[in-house]
Parts: structure tokens; C-alpha cells; sequence
């Protein structure tokens, strides 16, 4: 992961706590970003580009609710399986 990726630049913020919290928000990711790689030996991108279509949705139509989860490739399910043994 490079300093570029991060797109840490706190654009919006004045003050000095927004600052602070945007800064700290972020540097938790890349925590978050540089364990995910130890552990799966995969980089960043390639985690976010495997595990972002992803998604489960919840259907609400009156009282019923549905919920729809994805179909999880083989690649996805790899990574997945590395997280979980990692922790």
C-alpha cells in the first residue's frame, strides 16, 4: 500500500478534532489494511477487489423480510477462510 492510496488529506475538515478523527479513522484502516495483507499475502487491492461485490441486502415489501446473500467464488472464499485463521 502506497502513501497515495491512503487519501488521507482531511479536505473538509477545520477544526482541530475533525483533524485528529479523520487522521485516526485513517490510520486505523491502513492497521486494518497491512494485517489483512500478513495474514492473507495478498495485497490490498486485490482484497477489496475480490470481497466488494460481496453484499448482502435485506428486501423489505410490507411486514416480510428478505434476506439475499451473494454467491461467494472460490477466490473470495480463499481469502475469507485466510482471515478467519488468522484471528
Amino acid at each position: 500500500m502506497a502513501k497515495s492510496d491512503l487519501k488521507a488529506r482531511p479536505v473538509f475538515h477545520r477544526t482541530r478534532d475533525s483533524i485528529e478523527a479523520h487522521l485516526t479513522v485513517v490510520f486505523a484502516a491502513l492497521a486494518v489494511a497491512r494485517y489483512l495483507q500478513n495474514i492473507t499475502g495478498v495485497s490490498i487491492k486485490k482484497i477489496v477487489s475480490t470481497l466488494e461485490p460481496l453484499r448482502t441486502i435485506v428486501v423489505a415489501i410490507g411486514d416480510h423480510e428478505m434476506v439475499v446473500e451473494p454467491s461467494i467464488n472460490e477466490d473470495a472464499r480463499k481469502l475469507i477462510d485466510a482471515i478467519n485463521a488468522g484471528h
